[in-house]
């Protein structure tokens, strides 16, 4: 007799889930959204706490060497560093133009800059030649390399060092993660795609790429350029299922709108001329700070060179084969005595 079927139950007969449908969205699987994503309160206390604790301690080093000094110095506000890194985030494109950097790398240099950013300040580090390396390292993750030679030479008093001694410090600081929102497309008329990616460009003068999605920033931009177009396709797109919020687009428009262009020049100079008097003296040659922190770095590599050098003489004095081997051993039995007794 045939055994009968089992019986079918109700987790059977529910159809298997593809997996198509179990798919993460790419952009939610991308380091960008996990770890570069924040809200527009929290990038103001990150950065807000950043400049706190730079302005003390750089304080404490100008009064350790010229004691009362500080009391004078006008430190730099967060939103102060924020101009003045957005102007080198403008410059980054000029200086893209000078190496012929394509899109994607000149788009991933300036993110890398922002990022650079929310971790270190611009009174550590000028952003000038943050902004070169940033540069140089996106040819690289792009890429589209090209040699420290060539690179520099198309830059007025740059030196290799100037980059490569900063390459290591920027990718620490963006955590090594190089990957960096997408080089964003829009499949519309030639004049309609320039005018909307014009927008596109000016939102990365602002936060927008660290508090929404690509996909909002692209509706954003379009909506700026064709807005009843924009209009029509977000409502094509609504579900009671997946509702979407157009008060979020109107969030970005008005981001794109207020902050999407390099700040007044005039005022960033003023800044910059402040940076000089307020910046960390270690980080500035020539300054006591500076040689002190040099002396000290030295002292500390000759006495690790000095270490390992006693160790591995250590190592060369020492029997390899251990100690013991030396020692004559009492064998089981004695060949030598079998050799007389054999005569």
């Amino acid at each position: 007799m045939a055994a009968s079927a089992p019986e079918a139950t109700a987790t059977d007969a529910q159809p298997q889930q593809t997996a198509s449908s179990s798919k993460t969205p790419l952009y939610e699987a991308s380091t960008q959204y996990r770890n570069w994503r924040f809200s527009r309160e929290s990038l103001a206390q990150m950065r807000a706490s950043m400049n706190e604790a730079a302005v003390k301690a750089i304080r404490s080093k100008i009064e350790a060497n010229e004691p009362g000094s500080s009391a004078n110095t006008t430190f730099l506000t967060p939103d102060e560093e924020v101009l003045l890194v957005k102007l080198y985030v403008a410059q980054v494109i000029a200086a893209g133009n000078k190496v012929r950097a394509q899109q994607e790398t000149v788009s991933t240099a300036m993110s890398y800059l922002k990022r650079f950013y929310l971790r270190n300040t611009v009174m550590d580090w000028h952003p000038r030649n943050v902004m070169l390396t940033c540069l140089f390292l996106a040819t690289k993750t792009c890429n589209a390399p090209l040699s420290i030679e060539y690179f520099v030479q198309q830059f007025q008093k740059t030196e290799p060092s100037d980059v490569l001694d900063l390459e290591f410090l920027v990718a620490q600081s963006l955590s090594f993660e190089f990957s960096s929102l997408p080089d964003l497309t829009i499949d519309l008329q030639e004049s309609v795609y320039n005018a909307a990616m014009a927008q596109v460009q000016a939102s990365r003068f602002t936060d927008a790429e660290f508090i929404y999605t690509p996909s909002q920033i692209a509706l954003a931009s379009l909506a700026l350029t064709l807005p009843d177009a924009a209009k029509a396709w977000f409502n094509s797109k609504q579900s009671e299922a997946h509702p979407i919020d157009w008060a979020v687009i109107e969030e970005i428009m008005n981001l794109i709108t207020t902050e999407g262009r390099p700040p007044n020049i005039d005022t960033v100079r003023e800044i910059d001329r402040r940076l000089k008097l307020c910046k960390n003296p270690e980080k500035v040659p020539g300054s006591k700070a500076y040689v002190a922190k040099k002396m000290l770095e030295e002292k500390r590599a000759e006495e690790r060179r000095n270490r390992k050098a006693a160790e591995a003489q250590k190592a060369i004095e020492e029997d390899p084969f251990g100690s013991d081997v030396a020692k004559p051993r009492i064998a089981l039995v004695d060949y030598d005595d079998d050799d007389d007794d054999d005569d």
